[in-house]
């Protein structure tokens, strides 16, 4: 690849607005779950999934249940948010926060990792 086009796509790459969010790894036999947050969700379900297909596992809380049987987590997307064009990271990674506390108090209840 020659050097212009290199830069144009690395400058293509940076100037792409982040799909952020909040997300949780369910485990379909329990029902408990693992809530996270993440500025590259596209990226958290890749990693979940490749995760499914090796059979490692994605978290440290997790490892007890997903040796029985990995396959029976899934990745759900609870809410998405994308950067605007004018928030820096540091705005970006406040909203997304903001959110994950929110579903952290919805999902107080439930049963957690």
């Amino acid at each position: 690849m020659e050097k212009q086009q290199r830069r144009e796509a690395v400058a293509a790459y940076k100037a792409r607005r982040q799909q952020g969010g909040v997300f949780q790894i369910r485990n379909t036999q329990t029902g408990r779950i693992l809530l996270r947050r993440t500025l590259d969700l596209r990226g958290s379900e890749n990693r979940f999934q490749f995760a499914q297909m090796t059979g490692s596992c994605t978290d440290h809380a997790l490892q007890a249940d997903w040796r029985n049987d990995g396959r029976a987590f899934v990745f759900e997307v609870l809410e998405e948010l994308t950067q605007k064009e004018t928030q820096t990271e540091a705005e970006f990674r406040s909203d997304i926060e903001a959110l994950f506390e929110l579903w952290q108090e919805k999902l107080a209840d439930a049963p957690q990792y």
